[in-house]
């Protein structure tokens, strides 16, 4: 005779309880209870001296990432994996090292021949919504049946476009399908200005706009629509990409600039057109480039108030990080570091990295531990409470930044190594020490970079523009970094992508 009224009290517990979990749960966007929101903002070829609170470049100005930067943790000495963007996003979004899967330069699958997990697979398996918008480049094949297309390896919605360019301002089919007419009419080679529509999804849509706007305005739409559960939203910008010119004309008019061209096949070729808007044949390069810094670091902003206004900013981590070094050529300033994209050198891939936690993590901290983009991987995890895959190149580099840590610039991450390998170049970082050989320049010279042919060793401490050779005075630290970078490449490199000239020159010095 108990059993009816004990079934509704029951029934009434359970409601009651369930009720609070919800509601703690969707109010619950500074709360313990609910998982951090990840926004990750990848730059593009953003020189390692061009930030305002860096105080190294007087003509910047990044009032936004110096806000980011002064809230949270700046790293002075991090590293992409690669000095070139598919290979270094691809060890971004795999916390790994590409060579395992044949990942050197350009001409790499991508993730079509990884196993890996994606950090995107990994936090949609755990619940998060998970969002992509703006660049993707792999490499290999970008179609969207591919593995390299962002809804194929974990992101649930996509807003973008492929490879390594893409027009600022031009967005359209029919723009691309009359270009591309033309260069075939003038029988002209040399790439596409990548005019064409952008992806929403898997399918391709005609868009007017800027690039950078459109995709500031996309991420910002995926936070309104995602704002009551846990995110992770990877904003990958085309600025400061070539082709720097391609900016707003009013912008243009407001900075008394005269404007460069884009490329007509009817009247030059490629390589001419190319060159005349490079380092240093263009007088306004630099006003260009700092244009799209500008513009890139306005729509930083704008993501950092909506966060805010929505109530998610005290349980939000925000990274920024470039995806390679500073390109000179297109008027990037790498600082005292030397070298540029496309190459080992310090200017080729130190980048940008700064990392925000609220309250999680220390604030207005500089640090100069030596850590990877590949540590992101891990360290969002660890952030999330995630069990960290085993598969992972990169470290969790959480203890320098949570607020209890007793690390500080000289802390127990800095003595690790790492490694790189694009197939005509290798380095190891060790320390203090870095080593580097270089056998082939073709593809340095062909981007108007300069790349010394030979075997180095330099003293960053000391010397962080590798300005001296310190490999005759100190053999025994080259015999040691040079076995260091061959049980590394045994253990993790595909040498069946590198060509028979490259071994041919590594055994001449030892590397095999």
């Amino acid at each position: 005779m108990f059993t009816k009224p004990f079934l509704c009290i029951s029934s009434v517990i359970v409601l009651l309880v369930t009720s609070l979990q919800s509601t703690a749960y969707a109010v619950g966007n500074t709360s313990e209870l609910q998982p951090p929101n990840i926004l990750l903002i990848v730059g593009d070829d953003h020189g390692y001296a061009d930030l305002g609170v860096a105080n190294t470049s007087s003509d910047v100005k990044t009032p936004n990432l110096d806000i980011l930067a002064n809230k949270g943790i700046r790293f002075t000495q991090a590293y992409a994996s690669a000095p070139i963007c598919n290979a270094s996003r691809v060890g971004l979004i795999t916390g790994t090292y590409t060579q395992r899967f044949g990942g050197y330069w350009y001409d790499s699958d991508g993730l079509e021949q990884a196993s890996e997990q994606t950090l995107a697979e990994v936090l949609k398996a755990q619940g998060y919504k998970t969002g992509y918008v703006g660049k993707f480049h792999y490499g290999g094949n970008h179609q969207p049946k591919s593995r390299n297309f962002p809804t194929n390896h974990g992101f649930d919605s996509f807003y973008g476009f492929s490879g390594g360019r893409k027009h600022y301002l031009i967005h359209n089919k029919n723009a691309e399908k009359q270009f591309n007419k033309s260069r075939k009419t003038h029988k002209q080679k040399g790439e596409s200005l990548k005019m064409g529509a952008v992806w929403l999804n898997e399918s391709q849509v005609d868009q007017q706009g800027f690039s950078t706007e459109l995709i500031g305005e996309h991420a910002n739409k995926f936070i309104n629509t995602n704002r009551d559960k846990p995110f992770f939203l990877q904003v990958s910008f085309n600025a400061i990409h070539n082709f720097t010119h391609q900016l707003p004309k009013s912008y243009l008019k407001t900075k008394g600039l005269k404007g460069y061209h884009d490329w007509n096949p009817a009247n030059e070729t490629f390589r001419d057109w190319y060159v005349g808007g490079r380092y240093p044949n263009n007088p306004e390069g630099r006003a260009y480039y700092l244009g799209q810094l500008h513009f890139l670091d306005v729509e930083i902003g704008k993501l950092l108030s909506n966060l805010k206004q929505q109530g998610l900013a005290d349980n939000t981590l925000v990274i920024y990080i470039g995806d390679n070094g500073g390109s000179t050529p297109i008027y990037a300033n790498n600082g005292e570091l030397r070298g540029s994209k496309y190459t080992l050198y310090e200017g080729g891939i130190r980048v940008p990295l700064i990392i925000y936690g609220a309250k999680k993590y220390q604030q207005g901290k500089v640090l100069d531990n030596i850590v990877s983009a590949m540590d992101l991987y891990p360290t969002i995890l660890a952030s999330a409470g995630i069990n960290l895959p085993k598969h992972l190149d990169g470290e969790d580099i959480s203890p320098l930044l949570l607020k209890q840590s007793q690390s500080n610039d000289k802390g127990e991450l800095k003595e690790r190594n790492l490694f790189w390998d694009t197939g005509h170049e290798i380095a190891v970082r060790s320390g203090k020490w870095k080593y580097k050989a270089a056998f082939d320049d073709y593809y340095a010279e062909k981007q108007m970079v300069k790349l010394e042919l030979g075997e180095f060793l330099y003293d960053l401490d000391n010397d962080p523009g590798e300005t001296t050779n310190l490999a005759i005075q100190h053999p025994d630290v080259v015999v040691r970094l040079k076995s260091q970078f061959k049980a590394w490449s045994k253990a993790n490199v595909n040498n069946s992508r590198i060509s028979k000239t490259t071994k041919k020159n590594r055994a001449k010095l030892d590397l095999l």
